[in-house]
């Protein structure tokens, strides 16, 4: 099990606005905050305490793929829309990845890429069975 992750971004002003519109629409938000003048100048998200990281301590030219548990269709949707809005790329819109492209049943997910070009993904992963 993780704690917690994050990524190294180029400008962590301009990352915050993607990821505090991104990871609000899942319910995280600002867990804590590193004061810029202490080298690492970073942000971690979550809801008690911080389990995924911006700065700029860590580098920044490695494109990385992270995917944020949804716990709704709605709340991919949302997700996607907010990343969007705040000067994220569209890198799959919201919907059902099939089986044949090795997904399981009833993956639903959205991807975007965020202002450094890693990819960010909101995934609800719709029961199956009884």
């Amino acid at each position: 099990m993780l704690d917690h992750t994050g990524i190294g971004v180029a400008d962590v002003a301009r990352s915050t606005r993607f990821y505090d519109a991104a990871l609000g629409a899942l319910g995280l938000r600002r867990a804590m905050q590193l004061p810029s003048d202490s080298g690492a100048d970073g942000i971690g998200y979550g809801r008690e305490y911080p389990i995924f990281w911006i700065d700029r301590f860590h580098p920044h030219s490695v494109k990385q793929h992270t995917a944020f548990a949804a716990t709704s269709r709605a709340q991919v949707d949302a997700f996607h829309a907010a990343a969007v809005a705040a000067g994220g790329t569209d890198n799959g819109a919201p919907g059902l990845r099939g089986v044949e492209s090795g997904y399981p049943a009833g993956y639903y997910a959205a991807f975007v890429l965020d202002p450094d070009g890693n990819n960010i993904e909101a995934v609800f992963r719709q029961p199956q069975g009884g």
